[in-house]
C-alpha cells in the first residue's frame, strides 16, 4: 500500500515537469549551441538542432511557409519564456506548413526546436539586421497568461474587522467620539 502511495506522489510530482516539446525531437537538440554564439556566427552551426524561445515580433504567411520573427528570451525548466523584457537579439524560424496569423501574433510566446539554415539579413527599421535563420522541426505556443485582478486594500483596515455594526471607520460618530485629535 505504502508503494502506490509513494508511486502516485511521485507521479503527481513528475506530471509537473513536463517540457513543450516532446521527449523525441528533445533529443536531438544539440546542448552545446547557445543563442550568444549563434547569434555572431549563424553558419558555423548550419544544420545544428537547437531549441530557442521568445515572443513573437511578426508572422508572414508565404508560399514555403509561415515565417516567425521571434525576440530571444531565456526558457525555464519547462521551456516557458521567461523575463521577456530581455533578449539577446530576433532570430527568423520558418514553419513548413500554415500558422494562422490571428492565433501566432505579434506578443505571443513561443517555444521551438529548429535546424539552423544559415543567415538571413533583412532590414530591421533604418538598419540591416542579420538574424539566425532557422526551419522548425516542432513548435509550442504558450497560452495567454490573465493579468491577476486584485482587491483595493481597504482604506481603514478596521472596516472589514468589524462590520456593518458601528465600530468600524465607516461610521464617523464612533471614530470621532473615541480619537478627537486624529483628525
Amino acid at each position: 500500500m505504502k508503494r502506490i502511495i509513494t508511486f502516485g506522489i511521485a507521479l503527481c510530482l513528475l506530471s509537473g515537469c513536463v517540457h513543450a516539446v516532446s521527449r523525441d525531437v528533445l533529443k536531438e537538440v544539440d546542448k552545446e549551441i547557445t543563442f550568444s554564439a549563434l547569434i555572431k556566427d549563424p553558419a558555423a552551426y548550419q544544420g545544428g538542432v537547437i531549441l530557442l524561445g521568445g515572443v513573437i515580433v511578426t508572422t508572414i504567411n508565404k508560399q514555403e511557409g509561415t515565417l516567425l520573427e521571434v525576440y530571444q528570451t531565456k526558457l525555464d525548466s519547462e521551456g516557458r519564456p521567461m523575463n521577456t523584457d530581455r533578449s539577446e537579439g530576433r532570430f527568423l524560424a520558418l514553419y513548413q506548413g500554415f500558422l494562422d496569423s490571428e492565433i501566432y501574433k505579434q506578443g505571443r510566446e513561443v517555444t521551438l526546436v529548429g535546424t539552423v539554415e544559415g543567415e538571413k539579413v533583412q532590414p530591421l527599421s533604418e538598419i540591416e539586421y542579420h538574424y539566425p535563420y532557422l526551419i522548425i522541426k516542432e513548435i509550442h505556443l504558450w497560452e495567454e497568461e490573465e493579468p491577476v485582478q486584485y482587491e483595493p486594500y481597504p482604506l481603514d483596515p478596521w472596516d472589514d474587522f468589524w462590520g456593518p455594526w458601528g465600530f468600524g471607520g465607516r461610521y464617523p460618530w464612533w471614530y470621532y467620539r473615541h480619537y478627537p485629535y486624529r483628525r
